[in-house]
């Protein structure tokens, strides 16, 4: 019997089988390609990955320029835009040691006025260059260090004269003569008002843009110090000659000295408190203390008050170097009270308007 044939052998099975698998993947992949068509045109254009933002920050450069030769100093470079003028001035005085931040004063404009150190340099630029003119200032002095060293002359000059030291007068005279009442009360407000000054400057001022020039220090010293002396030597002479109308005029004159010397205090503890709450928005209002009802009528009452304790003085001890000073610090006073009233009327003007500079009368 004759044995059948196979007619696929293993090999050609397998042939087949590898061209079916081949054809079976062949399909597949079309077919998967053909869904991911699918799914990549239902869901729109592929956007991209968002690429990181690199924050970039402009510096500025600086040009430093000398006011009088307009020749370069030198260039602050690499200055952020949200430094400000007072960082600036430390670079400077990096690169140029000799000249200290308080004794650099720049200007925008070879005429213009001295910048002030909060300034941020972004909101001076126009390019990436800022040109700045520069001016010595001079040797500088603190606010604290002027008014002190102001205010104690006066305070130690006079209290020398007041012993009537032998250098200054005749000490035969000086015994025989009787010193009359008014002379002691003298000394105890002339005291007062200069204690009164230095305290307020160690505890009660606040002082802005912190330096002077030391040539102002000088300045003020030769004129206070020169009238005390001036002042205290007639005061405390052994021959000096009390007030014409005695008691009355010295007792009434001193009340009002008095009086002027507490509304000072008040009014100035009241602009400082003003400038410590940071309310500036709105003019210093009167308060319950009778001493700041002044604001109602003058814009500086401290310069009203300051003019007042002078004058008092001069009336008590009606002497003429005390009323020389007293006509001198009025004028002085009114200067800065109509400076000060110019500024009161550009921020707070419908509050100011009515309002007289130091003098109640004038308006």
């Amino acid at each position: 019997m004759l044995k059948r044939q196979n007619s696929n052998p293993p090999e050609h099975r397998r042939d087949l089988e590898a061209d079916g698998g081949a054809l079976s993947m062949s399909h597949n992949d079309s077919r998967s390609f053909f869904n991911l068509s699918q799914l990549v045109l239902s869901a729109g254009r592929i956007k991209p990955s968002p690429a990181l933002k690199h924050s970039k920050i402009t510096y500025f450069e600086v040009e430093i320029v000398d006011v009088q030769s307009k020749k370069q100093i030198c260039i602050v470079d690499k200055v952020p835009p949200a430094s400000t003028l007072l960082d600036v001035k430390h670079k400077f005085h990096k690169a140029c040691p000799q000249w200290y931040p308080s004794r650099v004063g720049l200007q925008l404009e070879r005429n213009g006025p001295f910048l002030k150190d909060s300034i941020s340099i972004q909101s001076l630029a126009v390019s990436s260059i800022v040109t700045l003119y520069f001016t010595d200032l001079g040797q500088q002095v603190g606010w604290t260090t002027f008014f002190l060293t102001e205010y104690t002359g006066p305070l130690l000059i006079y209290l020398l004269f007041y012993i009537r030291l032998s250098t200054i007068y005749d000490q035969v005279e000086s015994r025989k003569n009787f010193r009359h009442p008014v002379v002691h009360l003298a000394c105890f407000c002339h005291c007062l008002h200069y204690i009164r000054h230095l305290l307020e400057t160690l505890f009660v001022h606040k002082f802005s843009e912190g330096h002077t020039p030391l040539k102002n220090m000088i300045k003020g010293c030769a004129f206070y110090w020169g009238f005390t002396s001036w002042i205290a030597y007639y005061i405390n002479h052994p021959r000096y000659t009390p007030p014409s109308f005695g008691h009355k005029q010295v007792s009434y004159a001193a009340l009002a000295f008095l009086m002027c010397e507490a509304g000072n205090h008040f009014i100035n503890v009241a602009l400082a408190h003003q400038t410590n709450s940071g309310n500036r928005t709105c003019f210093p209002s009167p308060t319950y203390n009778p001493f700041t009802w002044l604001f109602l009528l003058v814009s500086c009452p401290n310069y009203t008050y300051e003019a007042g304790s002078w004058i008092s003085f001069t009336v008590m001890t009606q002497t003429l170097p005390a009323g020389i000073f007293a006509f001198l610090m009025v004028i002085q006073m009114s200067l800065w009270a109509q400076k000060k009233h110019k500024l009161y009327l550009k921020r707070f003007y419908p509050e100011v308007r009515r309002k007289a500079a130091m003098i109640p009368i004038i308006f």
